[in-house]
């Protein structure tokens, strides 16, 4: 973690939200966490530590009720946390972005994207999970969200539980994307392990194919996992994002 303490947005509904702007030369990087997840993990901190070396503006934070922000985690949902992302990118930021989601963080960075097309010169989705409250849940799993309000399952992690809330599911529910063409039409780098038993593989290659895009490209990670932290898995995230910033790319 940072030595530093974060710094605070109030948005004017009783919270703070906690974020670290780097400040630098555009395009500002722009790192989005997954579900449970904060700004001080493995990649946010490579990413950091990338854009410093750079000269490069880099916004990461925590969404309400995760890390450092108020809140309670449980009564996030995505559409609360895509107005997060929202918020502080239009405050905090100005000039061109490069979004990297990991995660759930992937998918509300695409409608970042679809949000402020003018804005978002290239995306990077990391283990990139799009419509995960679709695709990952069984028919069982959701009849019980429906029925006792909240689901809880195992963390592959170890630790606490991860629970899912009704209103959780719900707000993901609204906000799928894989069914239809995905409207976006800057360069798109999805980085994906081969061996991810959390978000399949053929969900990046379902969005490669929904994306409209023409430069779209999938990077998959021979043996990599879900959480993608290993040094040589964060060297080909960096690399990734070192391309796109290639002036002649």
């Amino acid at each position: 973690m940072s030595d530093t303490p974060p710094s605070f947005f109030a948005p004017g509904n009783g919270s703070r939200l906690a974020y670290r702007l780097r400040a630098g030369s555009a395009p500002t990087l722009v790192f989005l966490p997954g579900y449970a997840s904060d700004m001080e993990g493995a990649k946010a901190l490579a990413l950091d530590r990338f854009a410093g070396e750079r000269g490069l503006a880099l916004l990461r934070f925590d969404y309400s009720g995760t890390g450092a922000s108020d809140g309670r985690f449980g009564d996030g949902t995505l559409d609360r946390w895509l107005d997060d992302a929202l918020t502080l990118i239009d405050t905090l930021t100005d000039g061109p972005l490069i979004l990297i989601g990991s995660s759930m963080g992937g998918w509300i960075a695409l409608h970042v994207a679809l949000q402020r097309p003018g804005r978002v010169h290239s995306l990077v989705g990391i283990a990139a999970a799009p419509d995960f409250t679709d695709w990952g849940f069984s028919s069982a799993d959701k009849a019980e969200i429906e029925r006792a309000g909240r689901l809880e399952r195992a963390n592959p992690d170890g630790g606490d539980s991860q629970t899912t809330t009704r209103a959780f599911w719900q707000s993901g529910q609204a906000l799928l994307l894989l069914e239809a063409p995905i409207t976006i039409d800057c360069p798109v780098r999805l980085v994906h392990g081969e061996a991810d038993a959390d978000v399949p593989l053929g969900v990046a290659q379902r969005l490669l194919g929904r994306l409209r895009s023409a430069d779209v490209q999938l990077k998959i990670v021979k043996g990599g996992g879900h959480r993608l932290s290993q040094p040589h898995e964060i060297a080909a995230i960096l690399r990734t994002v070192a391309e796109l910033l290639e002036p002649n790319r």
